[in-house]
């Protein structure tokens, strides 16, 4: 079933100002290693970011709307990719279908569901002694990001971030099989924060897995304020998936 997009372009997902990004520190500055990879329909563009263990977790993220000027060089995603792998992760990212240099065109989030499923297959064959499997996706890609989990059991934790509760239908989540993080900003007037709680108090009424909620003071969908908004959103995630690597539960 497909579902709609019931916002207004002007108010979700679009690249921020070149002076709303984040200044990267030199250690930075190396090139990605550019992937392309088969998809669903013709080849994806990604980036690639391995670790020298070959037994190290792999975590995968997920851009906002393709529609909206989402790709994955969105500042939430690209922060969410280094912060996966400060942590000792093998992380991709990529674009949707029709974004950058990726084949297709948008398909109402059915596509691109597709299009992560093979992200993550790919990710998966080039890492098959790895244990620990994560998905982390930011508006549109955290409710992308959310149906991959019930479709892959291997994923044992997730992160979404300013998951758009209002647009979107995610009552598939029943029941919601890994524990994750829900993370939001205070003042999001794309994704506002009632529907953000309303999802998490479904969410924890479910047995067998803990939905951490954490909100970000002041923040809004985008988290424009380097120090104030954007490090304290990755700090946070980046505690949360720390404690959770000492957990043997899901």
């Amino acid at each position: 079933m497909r579902l709609a997009y019931f916002g207004r372009a002007s108010q979700i997902d679009d690249l921020e100002p070149r002076r709303h990004r984040v200044k990267k520190p030199e250690s930075r500055r190396k090139p990605m290693p550019e992937l392309i990879f088969p998809g669903p329909e013709g080849r994806l563009e990604g980036r690639y970011h391995a670790q020298s263990n070959p037994d190290a977790p792999i975590a995968i993220v997920l851009h906002p709307h393709p529609q909206y000027g989402g790709t994955m060089n969105n500042r939430v995603v690209y922060n969410l990719h280094y912060a996966f792998h400060r942590m000792g992760f093998t992380v991709m990212r990529f674009n949707f279908r029709g974004v950058g240099r990726s084949q297709g065109e948008f398909d109402q989030g059915i596509g691109e569901l597709s299009d992560a499923a093979s992200a993550l297959d790919y990710l998966q064959a080039m890492n098959p002694n790895s244990k620990h499997c994560w998905v982390a996706g930011f508006s549109f890609g955290a409710w992308i990001g959310m149906q991959l989990l019930m479709r892959r059991p291997e994923i044992t934790g997730f992160i979404s971030v300013a998951p758009p509760a209002n647009m979107y239908d995610f009552s598939f989540l029943a029941p919601c099989p890994s524990s994750g993080l829900i993370i939001n900003g205070t003042a999001d007037r794309v994704a506002p924060p009632k529907d953000t709680h309303a999802l998490v108090g479904k969410l924890r009424e479910q047995k067998g897995i803990t939905i951490t909620h954490e909100e970000i003071e002041g923040a809004d969908h985008f988290f424009r304020d380097d120090e104030v908004h954007m490090k304290p959103m990755i700090d946070t995630v980046q505690a949360y998936v720390r404690r959770r690597l000492t957990e043997s539960t899901r």
